[in-house]
């Protein structure tokens, strides 16, 4: 499979082909929905997007989505490193040094994290996220 440029219109897309093809469940209790704003993409502006969980099932998409939880404000760099590797350990040191900014219940994200809610909560799908990703 071609590679794609995180965060582009492609790699969205390419998103929703991998979903269908490894699923993307996730523990049926958890329920949240996060709003990103990524800055200092590749395509020259600021970058939205959403990501979540809801009845048993992880999404995401382009744009953020009314009513969430809280929102993350990050760099491309991080984003990639946080999102495409899937590992929690990346996302709370970014956390703590300051490259990641959260609004919101943070307490509502602590606790998914800990129900196994995240990028790296199914294996296969985190492997073909890597894959394709640039």
């Amino acid at each position: 499979m071609a590679k794609h440029a995180f965060l582009s219109d492609d790699w969205f897309a390419i998103i929703d082909q991998l979903v269908e093809e490894h699923g993307a469940d996730i523990p049926n209790h958890s329920a949240i929905l996060i709003n990103v704003t990524v800055s200092d993409t590749p395509f020259g502006s600021e970058r939205e997007m959403h990501m979540g969980a809801d009845s048993g099932r992880a999404h995401w998409g382009i744009g953020h989505k009314e009513g969430a939880d809280l929102t993350l404000t990050t760099d491309y760099e991080t984003a990639r490193e946080v999102f495409v590797t899937g590992d929690p350990q990346a996302g709370m040191q970014a956390f703590m040094s300051g490259k990641v900014k959260i609004q919101g219940d943070l307490a509502k994200l602590m606790a998914a994290q800990a129900a196994g809610v995240g990028p790296g909560a199914n294996n296969a799908l985190a492997e073909a996220i890597q894959g394709i990703t640039e």
